[in-house]
């Protein structure tokens, strides 16, 4: 069970990594910063801004996840910890 769960943690991060790869020619801005960046003729600044904007996004799921590992091994210690007393 413990091989599958790490299986799944491994396969998760690389799925997200490749995601995030491959996104970086994608527009990652929201409609008002897409706008402004519309009328810009400088490629690189643009390529730099939508960089950028996902190097921001990696701090909040970085939190999400950790918090997200914490609870589940908590779960799963507590479950372990209730299967023993119930033998």
């Amino acid at each position: 069970m413990r091989t599958c769960g790490k299986r799944l943690i491994v396969f998760s991060l690389l799925a997200t990594a490749i995601l995030l790869v491959s996104a970086t020619t994608g527009s990652a801005q929201c409609s008002m910063c897409r706008a402004a960046l519309a009328g810009s003729n400088n490629a690189l600044f643009i390529k730099n801004f939508n960089i950028g904007v996902l190097v921001l996004l990696v701090p909040p799921v970085t939190m999400f996840c950790s918090i997200f590992i914490v609870l589940k091994r908590s779960h799963s210690q507590d479950q372990a910890a209730d299967n023993d007393t119930r033998n």
